[in-house]
């Protein structure tokens, strides 16, 4: 599935390995997957990254940094969250213009009372003022960086690549093999700067392949949002050419499997597909995609599973219905061997 979430009771170390080297993610204390986003909207790839860190040492920018930052001390160690923190979170929450968690015990705890994740913080401090945060999980071989907050008054100082700097140090000091910071967004600046942490070391989760790569070979070609949008453009052009019409829509509610009372019903997870444009059909027409893990084009016939109070009002997004696949009708890596059954299907 493209999107998911669990919720285990508990987590060894290396089975956050596997979670994370498969491209899940911390929420509070559940794991989940996406490779898709909606940030107002727009439509986006979420490519998840790891730093290889046997090879690890301060870069020049790194170098830079820690030399702006060596007044200042430093302290490592499990994670307690203080009544300092989340001053601090308080003050950097107002600061930035994304939303944030309401508190920082949210962020990581949410609403349980347990922790499920070996948690350790990394403060800094310029005297006895704190003045920075960041909290990281450790598994077996690898780490994943969670968050990272500090007092706008010392933005100058780049605490938070600082702090990053400081959690891959430590990492690579216990024999880590690799730290996860999380994802980029092709096309979304405010994710861009974690394409400058030792860049040479740096890999991608190719979501066609399932193989980490080199991050040099990131392009278009294995963007998994663009390589749908163009293969259903090409088949739409097709199947016009036959005489069916079809509208391209950004399905609203691809990541409905990370909502917790939805996440075992296996919900229709692809961001983009096409369907048949004759009203008459409702929802009983063949749901089209381009699945980038088997390179092939699907047909689908979906069930509604619910239907939202509050429709959405984006152009072009589908907003009608939450659905479900009932079946796959067809699949083919070309749309040669597509367009005859749709044809049928719609017949």
């Amino acid at each position: 599935m493209f999107s998911h979430v669990h919720f285990p009771q508990k987590l060894a170390p290396e089975d956050l390995d596997v979670y994370l080297a498969a491209g899940w993610f911390r929420m509070a204390q559940s794991i989940f997957t996406t490779n898709f986003l909606n940030f107002k909207g727009q439509f986006y790839s979420a490519i998840w990254l790891r730093v290889a860190l046997e090879k690890f040492t301060a870069d020049k920018t790194q170098q830079k940094i820690i030399k702006r930052n060596s007044a200042f001390r430093t302290e490592i160690q499990p994670a307690k969250v203080s009544l300092a923190q989340e001053a601090l979170f308080a003050t950097y929450r107002a600061s930035v213009s994304f939303e944030a968690a309401t508190s920082l015990n949210s962020l990581l705890y949410g609403k349980v009372f347990y922790a499920i994740y070996d948690t350790y913080e990394v403060n800094i401090y310029d005297g006895d003022r704190l003045i920075a945060s960041g909290f990281f999980d450790l598994g077996r071989n690898g780490a994943a960086g969670i968050t990272s907050i500090y007092d706008p008054e010392y933005r100058k100082y780049s605490l938070g690549r600082y702090l990053i700097y400081l959690k891959m140090a430590y990492c690579r000091q216990q024999g880590f093999q690799y730290f996860y910071p999380g994802y980029f967004v092709p096309g979304y600046a405010l994710f861009d700067y974690k394409l400058d942490m030792n860049r040479d070391l740096l890999q991608f989760l190719q979501v066609g392949t399932g193989q980490w790569e080199p991050i040099e070979l990131f392009s278009p070609v294995v963007n998994p949002l663009l390589v749908m949008r163009q293969r259903l453009e090409a088949i739409q052009e097709e199947l016009q050419q036959a005489g069916i019409a079809t509208t391209l829509y950004q399905y609203e509610f691809f990541d409905g499997n990370l909502i917790p009372e939805l996440s075992d019903i296996d919900l229709f997870d692809f961001p983009i597909f096409l369907k048949g444009a004759d009203p008459a059909l409702g929802e009983l027409g063949p749901w089209i995609v381009y699945d980038v893990r088997d390179e092939q084009y699907h047909v689908f016939q979906c069930t509604i599973i619910g239907t939202p109070a509050m429709p959405g009002q984006t152009p072009g997004n589908y907003t009608d219905h939450l659905v479900k696949v009932d079946h796959d009708i067809a699949a083919a890596p070309h749309a040669e061997g597509i367009v005859p059954i749709i044809k049928a299907q719609l017949a």
